[in-house]
């Protein structure tokens, strides 16, 4: 179990300058409050350098919501670790759902991504989840743990602290459903054992956290079980008020 909780926003395809000023402010009026949550927003890539200038200061982290396997060349719309760096970026998302579904990403670029993230000294942050289709014929587990194992191929154990697992059931994203704390729970309590076999005792450390349609008001339940040790918020995290209640919730 990590020391402090990780909350990550992942705004997607949305805000503006404006949200990154008024996210900032929001959550820098809350920080001495927040002393126990490692707090993480990924813009859009647009908004990457507007977002450093505004929470510079402060102890907010900056991450990407995706980067490309190369580390540069003819890649036209592409973006690699180092130019994500210059802008100070720290945590990268990977293999979100939507990356998957809707772009073709391959567990092989997956695993790919993260070793490319994790070897430019980066926290690779790795979303893994089963569809609706999948939950109802009992293979939840089945699917997370290939989607893991894949991700994490040749991954070095020296390399395992710069790894976040983010379980988010794709059918919980975006739909208003939520996993029931238990049903999370079952989930990250394997995907612990997963690591804990994997890279020994670092397993114990490497955050796991929940995503899909958390809320202000569910945030704390989630956040209260064993294996969950934060969350990455998506719809939420666009909103000041029901972001900093979730960050309060992850504070307990």
């Amino acid at each position: 179990m990590p020391n402090a909780s990780l909350v990550i926003a992942n705004w997607k395809m949305n805000g503006n300058r404006e949200l990154t000023k008024t996210m900032s402010a929001a959550l820098r009026e809350k920080l001495n409050q927040l002393q126990q949550v490692k707090l993480v927003i990924c813009p859009p890539f647009t908004l990457i350098g507007e977002l450093a200038n505004q929470c510079y200061y402060d102890d907010i982290a900056i991450g990407a919501q995706n980067v490309s396997e190369h580390t540069g060349g003819a890649f036209t719309g592409e973006i690699s670790t180092a130019q994500l760096q210059e802008f100070g970026v720290s945590y990268v998302l990977v293999g979100h759902s939507e990356r998957r579904q809707l772009f073709a990403e391959t567990d092989k670029t997956v695993n790919e991504k993260t070793l490319t993230t994790v070897n430019a000294g980066m926290t690779a942050v790795i979303c893994v989840g089963e569809n609706k289709a999948q939950r109802d014929e009992g293979n939840t587990w089945e699917v997370v743990a290939e989607q893991a194992k894949a991700a994490l191929a040749d991954l070095p154990k020296e390399q395992a602290g710069k790894i976040v697992l983010a379980y988010e059931p794709v059918w919980a994203i975006g739909t208003g459903e939520t996993a029931s704390p238990e049903q999370a729970q079952d989930v990250h309590a394997k995907l612990r054992t997963l690591l804990v076999e994997q890279f020994g005792a670092i397993g114990e450390k490497m955050p796991l956290l929940y995503g899909g349609s958390v809320k202000a008001d569910n945030a704390a339940e989630l956040f209260a079980q064993k294996d969950i040790d934060g969350g990455l918020i998506g719809g939420a995290s666009l909103k000041e008020s029901d972001f900093v209640a979730i960050c309060q919730a992850a504070q307990g």
